[in-house]
């Protein structure tokens, strides 16, 4: 069985000011997106998926070679269906057991934290949640046996979901990076000043 990784790039920003989407912000000269698929693929997890919806052109035109792209038409619905059409590209590959689901304005989360993730599905979990210092952040992997519930979930709202209705184990990864997002310019602003890196 092998776990894969998808970083879901869909949403518009509307909390973002600007004509730029709010993936190819600029963070110390990259697109955010590019730093979140860095560490996706850096992971060793296979496949990895870019989930593209809103400016999808643009966006999938940052993704490396090796990556796979998979348009989310119905973006505007919430990030449920960004998981979605993610868990449903992958149903079909029998191989794949889970999935760990990255975002694309979280660019600091680390490669690391991918494999630590996929290292608890090994152990047996199901679903598995990154912690930085006792907080629930991101990646989630998502197992096979939840995905027929998870591409029923609706609106804005992603595994969080499922983490209320099943066992979540919870994995560690204090210094693999952070979860820290870019919801807002400030936040940008303050993450290019931070270390983190």
């Amino acid at each position: 069985m092998t776990v894969a990784a998808a970083v879901l790039a869909a949403g518009g920003g509307s909390r973002i000011a600007g004509d730029t989407p709010k993936p190819l912000l600029l963070l110390r000269g990259r697109p955010l997106v590019a730093w979140a698929l860095d560490a996706a693929v850096a992971s060793g997890l296979e496949p990895v998926l870019l989930v593209v919806g809103s400016s999808a052109e643009a966006v999938a035109a940052v993704a490396p070679a090796g990556v796979e792209i998979v348009g989310n038409d119905d973006w505007r619905r919430g990030i449920a269906h960004s998981l979605r059409v993610a868990l449903l590209a992958l149903e079909p590959r029998v191989a794949v057991g889970a999935v760990c689901v990255g975002l694309a304005d979280q660019p600091s989360v680390g490669a690391e934290a991918y494999r630590r993730l996929a290292a608890a599905c090994d152990g047996g979990a199901r679903l598995a949640v990154a912690t930085y210092e006792g907080a629930r952040g991101n990646p989630v992997l998502v197992g096979r046996p939840l995905w027929g519930e998870a591409v029923r979930l609706d609106g804005d709202v992603g595994a969080r979901e499922l983490m209320q209705r099943h066992p979540v184990v919870e994995v560690a990864c204090d210094g693999t990076g952070t979860s820290a997002d870019v919801d807002t310019l400030d936040d940008l602003a303050a993450m290019e000043k931070e270390p983190w890196t």
